[in-house]
């Protein structure tokens, strides 16, 4: 029997539990916590599935998205349409505790254990569906997108547009807001509209984690859904880097560029992920984990694949010491992030400690042509709003641009 059709008939109706006052035509709004969601960010594990997540908690991380999903909530009752939902959700931390916060309606829709798996959102969106809501928003990454879209196509319900609150480690997917705040202003634009903004299609894309974790970046799409059309999404999927004679050659120009111009003896460069910043690791001699984050110091490699809470106790020492940082990063194909997709071993903390001014994006011209603006998400809206601007952007052998960042 094909997994869709399995899940169709194995998930069953169960009465919904009310917390609601007064009846009266509200937005029905399917509202999903992913608890464990980007947990293994920081520590450069490339995502929670599987193994990752016991590891993660192992070493102490902790939950990012319920503060992401608060940070939703908090911006929806600013804008003054909590009154005009009335969402359905799942017990404990997959939605019910954050809720019940708020003088909000919601319905309990599933009973979750503790810790939750990935069928307690798949089972979750499922009766969600079932009650007939109007809009399913999830808090979580592209591992849990495609949960939610597993969901949707085993009830026929691929109509039921579909928002993504980012708290994952990548958010490849093009469903996403471009922060927790966004997400809460595309869905008041959706309810004030009285449910008639428009909608359009976007792509749940997912990363093979496992050989992620091995320097193998394999993008594929999982799935088409509905989704808002607000400038408040990302819009687009990442879109790869084209593997051409004439690319490579502009990645040899630009590290030759970052190499003259701005390593300096004694600076500690921090490389984030990236063909473009491993270019400049090649021309330094040093090997690069192309997905990951690596510090170089005096042409040699000081911390390899380095987690957050290393990476901050080395900047710490060098800036102690009185010695220069400079960060490198190159932004995600076609949305146009520098930090807070991919790169959270770049913490908020290393990124006050080494400034603004110590931020350098590399891009080469292909990649940069497709993007109008740069943006950041680091976790920290207080910093978001110190790195928003303008900033150069390294193109090529002697050529820079000046980009936004918002």
């Amino acid at each position: 029997m094909p997994f869709v059709e399995w899940l169709k008939t194995t998930y069953k109706e169960n009465p919904t539990q009310s917390h609601s006052g007064t009846h009266v035509s509200k937005t029905r709004i399917c509202f999903v916590v992913n608890p464990i969601a980007g947990m293994g960010g920081p520590l450069a594990l490339k995502g929670t599935d599987g193994r990752a997540r016991w590891e993660a908690i192992r070493r102490g991380a902790k939950p990012v998205s319920p503060e992401r999903a608060k940070r939703f909530l908090d911006r929806l009752e600013k804008l003054g349409v909590l009154e005009s939902i009335e969402f359905y959700t799942a017990t404990g931390s997959m939605g019910e505790e954050l809720l019940r916060e708020y003088s909000v309606d919601y319905r309990i829709v599933n009973v979750v254990a503790n810790p939750t798996v990935a069928a307690d959102t798949i089972e979750t969106v499922i009766r969600c569906c079932r009650q007939g809501v109007d809009l399913i928003v999830f808090c979580g990454g592209d591992g849990t997108a495609r949960d939610v879209a597993l969901a949707l196509a085993s009830e026929d319900r691929k109509d039921v547009p579909l928002l993504g609150i980012p708290s994952g480690v990548k958010m490849y997917s093009s469903i996403f807001a471009v922060n927790p705040e966004a997400a809460a202003q595309a869905v008041a634009e959706f309810v004030q509209s009285g449910k008639t903004t428009c909608c359009c299609e976007g792509e749940v894309v997912d990363v093979d984690e496992e050989a992620f974790r091995k320097n193998i970046l394999n993008v594929k799409m999982f799935a088409l859904t509905q989704t808002l059309c607000s400038r408040y999404l990302v819009g687009i999927s990442k879109q790869p880097t084209p593997e051409t004679p004439d690319e490579e050659e502009n990645r040899r120009a630009i590290a030759n560029h970052v190499l003259e111009y701005y390593v300096k003896p004694c600076t500690l460069i921090i490389l984030g992920p990236g063909t473009t910043t491993k270019a400049i690791a090649d021309a330094l001699g040093v090997e690069k984990t192309l997905l990951g984050v690596d510090v170089i110091h005096n042409g040699k490699l000081v911390a390899k694949d380095v987690d957050g809470p290393t990476l901050e106790k080395i900047v710490e020492e060098h800036l102690k010491r009185g010695g220069h940082v400079l960060i490198i990063v190159s932004p995600i194909g076609g949305q146009g992030f520098i930090f807070g997709r991919g790169n959270q071993q770049i913490t908020p903390r290393v990124l006050k400690l080494v400034g603004r001014n110590n931020i350098l994006v590399v891009a080469t011209r292909s990649k940069i042509s497709k993007l109008k603006k740069l943006r950041i998400d680091t976790g920290d809206p207080e910093l978001d709003e110190t790195l928003k601007g303008y900033i150069r952007v390294v193109v090529d052998y002697d050529e820079e641009v000046i980009m936004k960042v918002e």
